[in-house]
């Protein structure tokens, strides 16, 4: 059943929709920048191209069958470091990572290929370890256990008030829109629970890797339902009647 009783997308003025569309194409476009960003920072940590599920789980549950650099030059940073450059690497952090290896094997391969970004205030700018002193690699050598507890509730509130106000201001544009009802509510709900149900999984993850696939379905549902309110509106803002004065 379509309900017609209120006031649609149809019945906006050109400012309303000219307002509306900025934002919903200005979502759209925030929604396909943190997909890159997803992409850029989760694909390849199983040593494989692309993104999958395995990926994900390393992110939050570790990959606890090597180190954090074994991790690293196996997948997003494997392109900058050769493969015998990389076995050797790999081989030290295998035989206990100790501080004399370092010196005589791990540090002249950093330098050449590392120290450009992982050295000085090059690294403490970027907020990454400091391969230039044992003591800066010394954590990356250690078992990966993936994203700590104190980073995971740090991005937790930020994603839920972030994303929250989001699907918020879209919802309150959809709302308007000529749809079925329960096809409407059921647009406007499922953001919200996709968030929870995606934020929860990061911590059940880093419990049990089973656990990723939630968070892939989760945010799967959160991309469709947010795609499906901006298209729709925009259609409905500019191919359903005639604009309304202003």
């Amino acid at each position: 059943m379509i309900d017609r009783t209120t006031r649609t997308l149809a019945d906006c003025t050109i400012s309303e929709r000219l307002l509306y569309s900025s934002f919903l194409l200005l979502v759209g476009i925030g929604y396909l920048m943190a997909l890159g960003y997803l992409y850029l920072t989760h694909a390849g940590l199983n040593g494989q191209p692309g993104i999958s599920v395995e990926d994900i789980a390393i992110s939050y549950y570790g990959n606890r069958s090597g180190t954090r650099m074994e991790q690293m030059l196996r997948g997003p940073m494997g392109a900058y470091s050769k493969p015998l450059e990389t076995a050797l690497i790999v081989a030290w952090l295998q035989d206990g990572a100790p501080r004399q290896g370092y010196k005589a094997v791990a540090r002249p391969i950093l330098k050449e290929e590392c120290f450009r970004c992982h050295s000085g205030a090059m690294a403490k700018s970027l907020n990454i370890p400091d391969f230039s002193t044992y003591r800066g690699v010394a954590p990356v050598t250690k078992v990966s256990r993936g994203a700590s507890l104190l980073t995971l509730v740090k991005l937790s509130h930020i994603h839920l008030f972030g994303i929250g106000l989001l699907a918020f201001g879209v919802g309150l544009i959809f709302r308007l829109a000529i749809l079925n009802r329960w096809l409407k509510w059921g647009l406007i709900v499922l953001p919200f629970l996709s968030v929870f149900a995606d934020i929860l999984a990061w911590f059940l993850t880093k419990w049990d890797p089973l656990y990723a696939w939630v968070v892939v379905i989760a945010g799967a549902g959160l991309g469709f339902a947010l795609v499906a309110q901006i298209l729709i509106s925009l259609f409905e803002l500019w191919f359903l009647g005639w604009p309304a004065e202003d």
